[in-house]
């Protein structure tokens, strides 16, 4: 379990380091200057390795379910995290999503943890997407290799994006990912996880009727030919459908991390959180191993993220 807790934590987290300093960029401009390296500065003029709300937010995550699955403690550590800059690169907050603020600050006025996320058609941001890897390893250890149908699992994964993200749609992005990513943890190579993990996915959510009329916005992903869509038509804005899409093209079109990451921040807009999605999948498998190691030698507080992360294997190892 320590190593792909690690694979898919330092993956999303140097995906997450490698878009920051691009985050907004027009595709058209980075065309004309292609990223090829982690850079600094940018968009929020920050130093070289650092992340961003992406990987703090999986951090949180991580942390919490060390102590076993509490919504109250996640909301808790989300609080912390923007409140007081913990679970930070530099110990602020340089980037929050408008849904997910709004969440936090529903829970600091009390309102249920499950009751926080937006529930809206403008609620489908990618905010909860870019930080539900980590439940994965709880469910590895709870409920086996496989999502597939089994209720139980599909609420849990559901409840960790109604933390900040309620609507059907996310919960529906947020089990596609999932199921791929269960997967890839299996060792399946790439294609076949994601064609595989699509159709876990739609089987389950088309026999439900409260999901079953939100399927036809990933009727792309469940294509065969998805892998050939025309680069002009992946779309990377931080709509949860357009970053689940983009992060699956550009792992479909590349074979090894580097090639992943560095495709989708050239992609361009969201490009931190599609680099952060796609990272935490290709670091599951490739390995952590196979990231370029000046990358991982210029992540801020790598230390302490995998710290974070082998607390979580002991504890799911007891």
């Amino acid at each position: 379990m320590q190593r792909i807790i690690l694979d898919g934590i330092l993956g999303l987290c140097v995906g997450d380091a490698l878009g920051v300093p691009f985050e907004f960029t027009p595709r058209e401009d980075l065309k004309k200057d292609t990223v090829t390296k982690m850079g600094s500065h940018g968009t929020y003029n920050q130093p070289l390795g650092t992340w961003s709300d992406d990987t703090s937010m999986s951090l949180c995550l991580v942390d919490s379910l060390s102590q076993g699955l509490n919504y109250f403690d996640i909301m808790k550590k989300f609080l912390d995290w923007y409140t007081e800059g913990e679970y930070t690169s530099h110990g602020e907050v340089f980037d929050i999503g408008a849904a997910t603020k709004k969440a936090i600050l529903r829970f600091s006025e009390g309102v249920h943890p499950l009751s926080c996320g937006g529930s809206q058609e403008l609620d489908n941001g990618n905010g909860s997407l870019m930080r539900i890897l980590p439940i994965l390893f709880y469910l590895r250890t709870h409920y086996g290799d496989a999502l597939k149908k089994n209720d139980e699992v599909y609420t849990i994964i559901h409840n960790v994006s109604r933390l900040t993200h309620a609507h059907p749609r996310t919960l529906i992005a947020c089990g596609i990912y999932l199921n791929i990513a269960a997967l890839i943890a299996q060792n399946l190579n790439m294609e076949e996880a994601v064609h595989t993990g699509v159709q876990h996915a739609f089987d389950y959510y088309s026999q439900r009727k409260e999901y079953e009329p939100e399927l036809h916005h990933f009727a792309r992903l469940n294509d065969l030919s998805f892998k050939d869509i025309p680069e002009t038509e992946i779309h990377s804005t931080g709509y949860v459908v357009h970053t689940l899409e983009a992060s699956i093209w550009s792992l479909l079109n590349s074979n090894n991390y580097k090639d992943a990451v560095l495709k989708a921040v050239n992609l361009g807009n969201d490009t931190d959180t599609i680099a952060t999605v796609a990272g935490g999948l290709a670091g599951l498998h490739y390995g952590a191993d196979n990231i370029p190691k000046e990358w991982l030698d210029n992540i801020v507080r790598k230390d302490y993220i995998i710290e974070l992360c082998n607390q979580l294997e002991k504890s799911l190892d007891q």
